[in-house]
């Protein structure tokens, strides 16, 4: 057999990573028409950065962000999507994402390989400015879709304000707090008018 060639290699990846589309997430489109896949999500998140560039802090790297937030769930073809209110098994879910990795960025050649895996695990530490501004907009997304669907996965799986503000809302906070503001604001009003109904 042949030893594959750079290009070969490249377009190997290309043609695993369009298999994001099939990872189906727990939220739900703006209209609520239907849940969105992984890579929809991917490729709105690298939007919310372009347009909320105004909102990242001291250090942030945009275009770095934006890389971040091109890869940051690519391990979801293998190890799935896993909504932050479900029952989640950190250490598993952790392991399968690590694997999915070491397969999914190994298909590149080797020194795309190293560079764009560095930018993954970049995100998944969440050490650096442009990770957590990253990581805030990976969580500030949802939020403002749920809020446009009129409560998509908050209603599927029964989640209450305070949940948010615990899983969500502090995440969002390290890095883009005005966001959080923003949201937190907008989730208190959509929860007070739940109640009133």
């Amino acid at each position: 057999m042949t030893e594959r060639s750079r290009l070969d290699r490249q377009i190997d990846f290309l043609v695993e990573a369009d298999k994001l589309k099939n990872t189906i997430r727990a939220t739900e489109l703006c209209d609520a028409s239907r849940y969105e896949n992984s890579a929809e999500h991917s490729w709105h998140l690298t939007l919310y950065a372009l347009v909320l560039a105004d909102q990242a802090g001291p250090g942030v790297e945009i275009d770095r962000v934006i890389r971040m937030l091109i890869l940051h769930d690519l391990v979801e073809i293998d190890a799935g999507d896993n909504p932050i209110f479900g029952a989640l098994d950190h250490a598993a879910i952790e392991t399968a994402e690590r694997a999915a990795a070491d397969r999914i960025f190994g298909l590149l050649p080797d020194d795309q390989r190293d560079a764009l895996r560095a930018i993954w695990e970049e995100f998944e530490a969440a050490e650096t400015p442009s990770a957590q501004f990253a990581k805030s907009l990976d969580r500030f997304q949802p939020p403002m879709q749920n809020l446009a669907s009129g409560g998509g996965s908050w209603t599927d799986f029964d989640v209450t304000e305070q949940q948010i503000h615990d899983r969500v809302g502090s995440r969002i906070a390290i890095g883009a707090p005005a966001l959080w503001d923003y949201a937190r604001r907008r989730i208190s009003a959509f929860f007070e008018a739940r109640r009133a109904s």
